[in-house]
């Protein structure tokens, strides 16, 4: 069987898809114009109903009706468009009197329909919609009257406007199906100028991004070269990309210190020890911030990265209180309770900035996601030749089948639940780049409401970085 071009299959989308919005607004006009009929029918029914009951009464202990003089005079001067059929029965149900209209024709009461619901029924080969309604006279009831109204123009209109709509739907499809083509055939122009394009920056056949289509078409070479372009600038944009992203979340961190520090510094006058304390203070986070920088533009654009990792031992218990120091004020605010666990002195051989930036990530993480009076613990220890740093918390957790993704820049799990966290979701990707650089073992855990733990393995001794 022939496959259909690129050019009709867009056509064909095109009008199955109008297709399915037009059925949709006929579907609704169509409803909309039978609902008003009845309506219209409906409410002449009742107005007939209330009239008739007002007519009926009672003289010298006789129920008087409608005369049959009176039915005629009403005919004479009623346009017979819509015509109201009226029947009255007594108990047995038996006619006792009927409207002149009707002739020798009768209006057969529905004992399986409730008084006074309006149904549609036939009174011989014509459709009516018909009401019948007990009659009461001082709260005894004497019999039903029927009042019927002729549904032949108003089926007469739906049918009508059912053809039209179908001839429409039809011509309409046929008209929209050549002019998309016609419009599809002028898109598809562009597509040799921008496959030309494409080939003079690739030239390399590199590995296809966009997944092909069967059908060895216009869009399949489309896609194919903008697949190659795509890598292509993937491989020479990707590091400045991600050093834009990773400093966006590094650098807020230290700027939000400094500047709450400067904030309560201005709040009020202080003696000189205070000021030169808050302004080391200060000084020493413009240091780390000079420090974070540079190592992002390493990070962002070698890629050998061994030869700028500065070994050197480093004191692990202090760079966790260090830590814990800096997000004193979160700590407080949160009412949140921090046990700190060394049996020992724990030393590692390892780039003392980029073990201190792994343990401010997590740990502002355990703090961040902690539930107000929460509980935050970091436990050192020793296990064969590895030191492990656990760092748990008791927080909002993190969904399992969210835990392989959190490492991906810019994910964050549930974020809409938690409007009120904020964060770019960097952190972990961080972390997972400078683990993987240093060679340590980061394994996290979690559950959503019971929390989150990470687990650091160290090794003493720095390993050949590779």
């Amino acid at each position: 069987m022939a496959q259909l071009s690129f050019k009709n299959r867009i056509a064909l989308n095109y009008i199955i898809t109008t297709g399915l919005l037009i059925v949709a607004v006929f579907s609704v006009i169509y409803s909309i114009v039978k609902h008003t009929v009845y309506s219209h029918i409906d409410e002449n029914i009742k107005v007939e109903i209330h009239n008739h009951l007002e007519e009926i009464k009672e003289v010298r202990g006789k129920v008087i009706l409608i005369d049959e003089e009176e039915w005629k005079e009403r005919e004479h001067n009623t346009v017979d468009v819509n015509p109201v059929f009226v029947e009255f029965l007594d108990l047995n149900k038996k006619i006792i009197e009927k409207a002149p209209n009707l002739k020798t024709q009768t209006l057969e009461f529905n004992d399986s329909v409730q008084d006074f619901e309006l149904f549609d029924t036939k009174m011989g080969d014509h459709a009516i919609r018909q009401i019948q309604v007990p009659l009461h006279i001082k709260n005894k009831k004497i019999g039903y009257i029927i009042v019927a109204m002729s549904l032949a123009d108003s089926t007469m209109v739906l049918d009508n406007l059912f053809d039209i709509m179908c001839l429409s739907f039809l011509g309409i499809l046929l008209l929209l199906f050549f002019i998309a083509r016609f419009f599809a055939g002028r898109s598809i122009k562009p597509i040799n100028a921008i496959i030309n394009t494409s080939k003079i920056i690739t030239k390399d056949n590199l590995k296809t991004r966009i997944q092909l289509p069967k059908t060895r078409d216009e869009l399949y070479t489309l896609s194919k070269t903008i697949n190659n372009l795509l890598n292509r600038i993937e491989d020479a944009m990707e590091r400045e990309k991600q050093f834009t992203s990773d400093a966006s979340h590094e650098l807020r961190t230290p700027l939000t210190v400094i500047k709450g520090t400067l904030e309560v510094l201005i709040r009020k006058p202080r003696d000189n020890k205070e000021y030169e304390e808050k302004i080391n203070y200060c000084i020493n986070e413009v240091d780390h911030l000079n420090t974070l920088v540079d190592q992002l533009l390493l990070m962002a654009r070698f890629e050998n990265q061994k030869k700028n990792v500065v070994t050197e031992s480093v004191y692990l218990n202090s760079l966790v209180l260090d830590v814990l120091t800096l997000n004193s004020e979160k700590i407080t605010n949160q009412n949140i309770k921090i046990k700190f666990d060394a049996q020992e002195d724990y030393y590692i051989e390892s780039d003392h900035f980029l073990v201190i930036t792994i343990l401010r990530n997590i740990i502002s993480n355990a703090i961040k996601y902690s539930n107000k009076d929460g509980e935050v613990n970091v436990i050192l220890s020793r296990q064969n030749e590895k030191i492990n740093c656990k760092i748990s918390d008791n927080g909002i957790g993190i969904a399992k089948q969210d835990l392989e993704s959190i490492s991906n820049p810019f994910f964050r799990s549930n974020s809409t639940d938690h409007p009120e966290i904020k964060g770019t979701g960097l952190g972990l990707s961080i972390v997972k780049r400078i683990t993987e650089l240093l060679h340590i073992k980061f394994k996290i855990e979690s559950e959503i409401e019971v929390g989150t733990t990470v687990i650091l393995s160290f090794n003493e001794k720095m390993q050949t970085l590779s």
